[in-house]
């Protein structure tokens, strides 16, 4: 069996780092998240959608962020599988 290690994409890496520097259990609204990484929300959300527990097919995420709207603004949080895996 080859040890193959997830190489996971900067802008990943980058929005959970952003979301750990908030404080536990806040949320960020998603156009926010995006203007401080430089990003368009389209591309992160589809990055966020694959980080959070959301099952696509068979598999599940890692549920390592939870993506909602409420009021018509998205939000992104860190979850608590975020904090115990890394």
């Amino acid at each position: 069996m080859v040890n193959e290690r997830i190489q996971a994409k900067p802008l990943a890496l980058a929005a959970l780092r952003a979301l750990a520097e908030e404080p536990a259990g806040a949320a960020l609204s998603l156009p926010r998240l995006a203007k401080r990484l430089g990003s368009s929300a389209s591309v992160l959300l589809r990055e966020l959608n694959l980080m959070s527990a959301v099952a696509l097919g068979e598999h599940s995420g890692p549920g390592w962020v939870r993506v909602w709207q409420d009021g018509g603004r998205w939000w992104v949080a860190l979850c608590g599988a975020a904090v115990d895996d890394f």
